[in-house]
């Protein structure tokens, strides 16, 4: 049995874009996970902390694993690439970012695991690259995603060339 899950991947600190490309290449290769969908790369600025701007973008996975397990795959690849999280320090400017959005339609809320992925509604980093490569995807409890963009017109996204 397998799940579609999205997964949102950030980064500011280094090269972005070449973390980028290099982690979704380790994504694909982990046992489990089959890339299916890549949204553009799009610039944003840090919400709530400092730092340079961002390169986001969001993909669409089928994966076997359970969805712990896979955050725990994210996890273990965001550390490859020089992840580090200060203690005490929300939203620190980063190397790589992986946040598992959606797990199918589940919902959770443990320590380790929420799902969906609190305040992804709320930010346009998260909305402009998932309706772009699933216009139809729905946040469980929350409704159509797409249905959330005029909220965070305000923030400030711009499309790169990949």
């Amino acid at each position: 049995m397998s799940e579609l899950a999205y997964i949102a991947l950030g980064a500011n600190l280094g090269e972005p874009v070449n973390t980028l490309k290099a982690a979704i290449h380790a994504i694909e290769q982990t046992s489990g996970i089959e890339l299916r969908k890549c949204s553009s790369f799009y610039r944003t600025a840090p919400i709530d902390s400092s730092g340079p701007d961002y390169v986001n973008a969001v993909i669409e996975v089928r994966t076997t694993l359970q969805a712990e397990a896979l955050l725990e795959q994210l996890l273990r690849i965001e550390s490859d690439y020089g992840r580090v999280r200060p203690a005490g320090v929300h939203n620190a400017p980063r190397t790589l970012d992986l946040d598992l959005l959606l797990y199918g339609d589940k919902m959770q809320q443990t320590p380790f695991l929420h799902l969906p992925h609190p305040r992804m509604h709320q930010r346009a980093f998260v909305l402009v690259p998932l309706t772009e490569i699933a216009p139809t995807v729905t946040i469980p409890g929350l409704g159509l995603a797409k249905d959330f963009l005029f909220g965070v017109a305000d923030q400030a996204i711009e499309k790169m060339d990949k």
